[in-house]
């Protein structure tokens, strides 16, 4: 891990990691007896919301012929197959098949559709995708939070983008430190200009590595909002999540970054706000095309390189820079092995000072 250069090679965006919770979508986006599709490591998932509140996920498609059960409706709190009326509750059990007659010995029981794990904090839902097409038991496993809020906090504000590229590729776009003097230059962000030498800290974290907090020696247009003595810690955590901190004496900004995959060429990022500044609210919709065009220009950036990624060219990471990618293909084939092996996922990354211009 700390040769000076590793190649690695477009198979090592490899296959997406089960086992493990992924963003759904925001709370907001999911009302009571509403159903939502999505596709989420090229499954079909339903998303939906029973009467009195309970957030639910099904595999999208009737047992019966295929079709995508987000064409049918909630009737009282069981989804209701446009096709021929099936009806399944939120774990996914078949509790009607209409066209049965009275001395039918088909049991409505035998069929269903398979229940994904959900879980709902911050204003997130959470899907669990597990390893094998299998009812899940509820996972031991916690799911991703942003420290100094509480559970029941609700987003100031979320953005929602799609990057042309595997989960991996974009996920090591946002963890590496060298591109940002070239990809985010802007008057508003930080000018272009002389490049200068940085040490941070990094430290192994549940499921990632954490830049350790520190204070903000250059600070952009953004920061200078906020006011104060700035600190900032980022936070990164399998399978695709990025949680970036900044302090000021008396208040709080969070970053927070989730990519989902949709397939092996298309994730969705999805960009959530949490702060306790009371004062930021009213400056929503000013900052909020600011906040977008920062996300824009990675994914501009990401599109044209899978340009070139189109060729399988091997690609080489070097120190320092980009140790953190390698980390991560570290943690990643780690956390993958454990679950194989079905034994406890541990961290084998060290505390160590990172140095790069």
């Amino acid at each position: 891990m700390n040769t000076p250069s590793t190649t690695v090679s477009l198979h090592d965006f490899g296959n997406f990691l089960r086992d493990i919770w992924y963003f759904g979508l925001p709370s907001a986006d999911l009302k009571p007896k509403q159903l939502k599709a999505k596709v989420i490591l090229g499954e079909p998932i339903l998303f939906g919301r029973t009467s009195d509140g309970t957030p639910f996920a099904l595999r999208n498609l009737c047992p019966h012929r295929g079709i995508p059960l987000h064409y049918g409706h909630f009737e009282g709190d069981e989804v209701i197959c446009p096709y021929h009326g099936w009806r399944f509750n939120r774990h996914g059990h078949c509790t009607l098949i209409p066209s049965l007659t009275s001395d039918s010995d088909v049991d409505p029981k035998q069929f269903g559709v398979l229940s994904y794990p959900v879980r709902e904090a911050q204003g997130n839902l959470w899907i669990y995708m597990p390893a094998k097409e299998r009812q899940t038991p509820e996972p031991a496993l916690e799911v991703p939070l942003v420290p100094g809020f509480s559970a029941t906090t609700q987003p100031q504000a979320v953005q929602k983008f799609i990057f042309p590229g595997h989960l991996d590729q974009v996920f090591i776009n946002f963890m590496d430190p060298a591109h940002a003097p070239f990809v985010h230059g802007a008057w508003w962000w930080r000018t272009r200009g002389k490049l200068f030498e940085k040490a941070k800290t990094f430290d192994p974290s549940p499921y990632g590595f954490t830049m350790r907090r520190h204070p903000l020696l250059r600070k952009s247009w953004a920061h200078h909002i906020l006011g104060g003595h700035p600190e900032v810690e980022i936070i990164y955590r399998l399978p695709g999540i990025r949680i970036e901190t900044n302090y000021t004496d008396r208040h709080t900004f969070c970053f927070l970054i989730t990519l989902t995959p949709i397939n092996e060429h298309q994730t969705e990022l999805t960009s959530i706000f949490y702060w306790t500044f009371p004062w930021l609210a009213p400056l929503k919709p000013l900052l909020a095309p600011f906040a977008r065009e920062f996300i824009n220009q990675d994914l501009r950036i990401v599109a044209k390189q899978s340009e070139g990624l189109a060729y399988n060219p091997p690609l080489t990471l070097i120190k320092e820079a980009d140790n953190q990618a390698k980390w991560y293909y570290q943690i990643k084939r780690e956390y993958a092995k454990a679950i194989q092996e079905g034994r406890e996922f541990v961290n084998p990354m060290k505390t160590q000072v990172l140095r790069w211009r």
